[in-house]
């Protein structure tokens, strides 16, 4: 844990205040010039502030008194960074928008704070397989890159992202809508892959607070405030992702979408987007071209096969899933001549079998 700094014991002071929110606080540090001089100030100056009436100047005299240690406690227990806005290690991104948390609490890697390039990358949590492949995949790719890729640690396209990512060369981060001290075991094994590769896990709640609906989309402003651009991987008209894909766009950030399947609903919301400005990618370097970042070239590995039967597989996969029966009909081979084969592929990582039967090209 980091020595809080006196500006960031007295950011997290104000976010005890109930019913503080972040237009009350920035018109309270305007007022009273900084935000550790808001405690030093009378509640007539506070009063003074529009829409701060007897309820919020209650709650702010409540949280002028109140002790912080049980709070520093549990950071100090959990491993945890606590940083405000004005800490030089704040995300320069998220600091840009005008609902920035105050504070922020962070498991890990802080220095991962300072990336380049973020990319959000999010979509459902019931997510079709080949969307959590695109997205484990090209998020690998744009690891590899030195992208930081953001998300939230859900089940579906958020797992499958930092999966891919884990695998790259840069450091991913996650944004949680709960208390870090709160995780259940999945969780924690997720977080303990995160940090070992050099990331880190953050949210604005204190360490104790247990998940909550409504903190989900506060949580998804953070991650598209933290990211340069926001990626749609597979999204369902009411997909919460898509909550982040109009927050991105609102701050001025650019948002991206894979289109899928018209017979798939949960590709919907990922053509609205389409229709709503978002740009088309099929390709990752389409992202790339279209945000101009310069980024030093990944290295492609070229997938061959040991024999003439192997690449024969391979040629078949290499613009399409296929499923088992249609590779055999492609190879003229026989399924018992041909599952072995395919095994044995497998077992190098040259392809990957997917549900029912179906086969792609390893990553």
């Amino acid at each position: 844990m980091n020595t809080p700094s006196t500006v960031a014991l007295a950011a997290l002071r104000l976010s005890l205040a109930k019913g503080v929110g972040t237009l009350i606080a920035n018109k309270l540090i305007e007022a009273c010039g900084s935000i550790e001089a808001i405690w030093q100030h009378s509640p007539e100056t506070w009063a003074g502030v529009p829409r701060v009436g007897s309820k919020l100047l209650l709650a702010l005299e409540t949280a002028r008194h109140c002790s912080l240690d049980a709070i520093l406690d549990s950071c100090q227990t959990q491993q945890l960074h606590l940083i405000c806005i004005e800490d030089d290690v704040y995300p320069n991104a998220l600091r840009a928008i005008e609902d920035a948390p105050l504070i922020l609490f962070v498991h890990g890697h802080i220095h991962a704070l300072q990336y380049h390039h973020g990319l959000a990358v999010v979509g459902s949590r019931k997510s079709s397989q080949e969307s959590k492949l695109i997205a484990r995949r090209w998020s690998q790719y744009f690891s590899d890159l030195g992208l930081c890729i953001i998300s939230g640690m859900a089940y579906g396209i958020d797992a499958a992202a930092h999966g891919g990512a884990l695998q790259g060369k840069t450091p991913t981060l996650a944004v949680l809508g709960c208390g870090l001290a709160t995780l259940q075991h999945r969780q924690q094994q997720q977080v303990a892959a995160i940090l070992e590769h050099g990331g880190c896990v953050i949210s604005e709640y204190l360490p104790d607070k247990i998940a909550r609906p409504e903190f989900f989309p506060r949580r998804n402003r953070i991650i598209a405030g933290m990211s340069q651009a926001t990626l749609v991987v597979e999204a369902g008209i009411r997909s919460g992702s898509l909550i982040t894909a109009r927050l991105a766009n609102e701050y001025g950030r650019d948002v991206l979408a894979i289109p899928g399947s018209v017979l798939n609903g949960g590709h919907a919301g990922c053509h609205q987007l389409i229709r709503d400005g978002a740009l088309l990618v099929d390709e990752p370097e389409q992202l790339l071209q279209h945000l101009d970042w310069k980024l030093e070239a990944a290295v492609k590995n070229t997938i061959t096969g040991e024999n003439s039967q192997e690449n024969q597989v391979i040629e078949a996969l290499q613009h399409e899933i296929l499923h088992l029966d249609a590779i055999s009909d492609v190879c003229s081979l026989t399924v018992p001549q041909l599952s072995p084969i395919l095994l044995a592929l497998e077992l190098r990582g040259a392809i990957e079998r997917l549900p029912g039967s179906r086969y792609t090209l390893g990553g």
